[in-house]
């Protein structure tokens, strides 16, 4: 997974005040969990924006005073009103220590239920995945290129043996629902209509027998 540099300060003081004062400086109070104790800094709001404006998913490299720590974004916090951030909470990455994940789902191909008329239905556009963090995606691909209309794929369809997603494989992720416009292949419809010929022969045959 790619990563975004955040150049930060350690924090001396963590106090309403000098919180206030940061925030009136431009800069966003940080917590940093799950080393041997919460680590304090701050860092220029500007520094977030490609970390948190964004539809991606990336792992962060903190440098705070010469020291790098790999991590992720836990929480965060916005102004009621503003929409500026006022804090975010940080939990570090160990390389051999599984984590926990919201990973984007990327549709791959063109669904053919869909080019027939069809209503495609992504319901599940993050996954949630627990993996090493040297092998968390950038994205789960969902190829939909297979999806005629009533098809769906499931999250037993996206597995992947690098990470585990954490939902039941039956949860449904997308699917082409059968719209008013939908138009069924010439397949389906030959289909349809050998089943209707066949009902209707062997209505025939059992008047025929009855007589």
């Amino acid at each position: 997974m790619k990563s975004i540099t955040i150049t930060g300060s350690k924090r001396e003081s963590v106090g309403k005040v000098s919180t206030k004062a940061l925030r009136n400086a431009g800069k966003v109070p940080c917590v940093l969990y799950g080393g041997d104790k919460p680590l304090h800094f701050s860092a220029d709001e500007v520094s977030f924006k490609n970390l948190v404006y964004t539809a991606n998913v990336y792992t962060a490299m903190i440098e705070l005073d010469g020291t790098t720590y790999h991590a992720i974004l836990q929480d965060i916090q916005f102004h009621p009103v503003t929409d500026k951030i006022l804090h975010i909470d940080f939990y570090q990455l160990f390389d051999d220590k599984m984590v926990a994940m919201n990973i984007p789902v990327r549709l791959v191909g063109t669904s053919p239920g869909v080019i027939n008329g069809g209503s495609l239905s992504f319901a599940k556009r993050k996954l949630s995945v627990r993996a090493l963090p040297a092998d968390l995606p950038d994205f789960i691909n969902a190829d939909i290129s297979k999806l005629k209309i009533g098809m769906k794929l499931v999250v037993s369809d996206l597995a992947d043996e690098k990470f585990t997603i954490l939902h039941p494989e039956t949860t449904v992720v997308v699917q082409v629902r059968t719209a008013r416009s939908a138009v069924m292949p010439e397949d389906e419809e030959d289909e349809g209509e050998e089943g209707e010929e066949g009902a209707a022969e062997e209505g025939a045959t059992e008047e025929t027998s009855a007589e």
